[in-house]
C-alpha cells in the first residue's frame, strides 16, 4: 500500500513538473554572460554598446546592432521590462534569428518593436516574413511592418514598460503593459533571442523565459 501511494505521489510530481515546464533567468543581474554581440560594421568593441550599469542591462544605441542569447529557442512566453535614459528613441526585441552574422546590424528575425510611440508593431527584417503581413500594391519595403492593434500604453520616459511575447509553433503574441497588441504567423519556429541597438539609450531587466 505504502508503495502505491509513493508511486501514486511521484507520478503526480512528474505531471506537475511537466505542466509547470522550466523557468530561465536571461540576465542574471550582475553581467552578461551567455550572450553574445553584434556591432554594425565592428565600428566600437562590444562593451561601449552593451553594459552592465545599476543592476540592469543597458544598450547605448550606437552603432546600431543587437545583443542575442547564446542558445535558440522555441515555444516559449518571454517577459521583460525595458525603460527608456533620457528620450524615447528606437529598440526592439528580435526572435527567430537563425543566423547571426558579425557586423550585421539586420538579421533575419520577426522584430517587436520598442520604438517610442509604437512599441508592438511587428518589423521583418532582412526577408523575414509573416502570413498576416499585406504586400502593398507598390510593392514590399525593406522594413515591412504589421501594425499594433490598439492605441500606444507606453510609460513615460523613465519608468519602466513590461513587453510580454508568446511563442507557440511559429505563433507570435505581443502584449505591452499587460495590452494584447499584436500576433503574427511565422513559418521559422526557433531561433535567438535579441535587444536591438537603434537610437539612444535604453535599460532591461527582469528577463524571465519560460518553456
Amino acid at each position: 500500500m505504502k508503495k502505491n501511494v509513493f508511486l501514486t505521489v511521484a507520478f503526480m510530481l512528474c505531471l506537475f513538473a511537466v505542466s509547470c515546464g522550466q523557468t530561465e533567468q536571461l540576465f542574471n543581474g550582475e553581467d552578461l554572460t551567455n550572450w553574445r554581440f553584434v556591432v554594425d560594421g565592428n565600428k566600437i568593441p562590444p562593451a561601449d554598446v552593451y553594459m552592465v550599469r545599476d543592476g540592469n542591462i543597458q544598450v547605448n544605441g550606437i552603432p546600431f546592432g543587437y545583443m542575442y542569447t547564446e542558445k535558440k529557442y522555441k515555444d516559449y512566453t518571454l517577459e521583460l521590462e525595458w525603460k527608456w535614459i533620457g528620450a524615447a528613441t528606437n529598440s526592439g526585441i528580435f526572435m527567430m534569428i537563425a543566423d547571426p552574422q558579425e557586423g550585421n546590424a539586420f538579421p533575419k528575425a520577426i522584430e517587436c518593436q520598442l520604438k517610442g510611440g509604437i512599441a508592438g508593431d511587428f518589423v521583418m527584417l532582412s526577408g523575414s516574413d509573416l502570413d498576416e503581413y499585406v504586400t502593398p500594391p507598390d510593392g514590399r519595403p525593406a522594413f515591412p511592418v504589421i501594425k499594433k492593434r490598439e492605441e500606444s500604453n507606453e510609460k513615460p520616459v523613465g519608468e519602466w514598460n513590461k513587453a510580454k511575447i508568446v511563442v507557440k509553433d511559429g505563433v507570435i503574441k505581443i502584449y505591452i503593459n499587460g495590452t494584447f497588441q499584436n500576433q503574427g504567423t511565422n513559418k521559422v519556429k526557433e531561433g535567438h533571442i535579441a535587444l536591438q541597438s537603434e537610437g539612444g539609450p535604453i535599460q532591461f531587466r527582469n528577463l524571465k523565459l519560460k518553456y
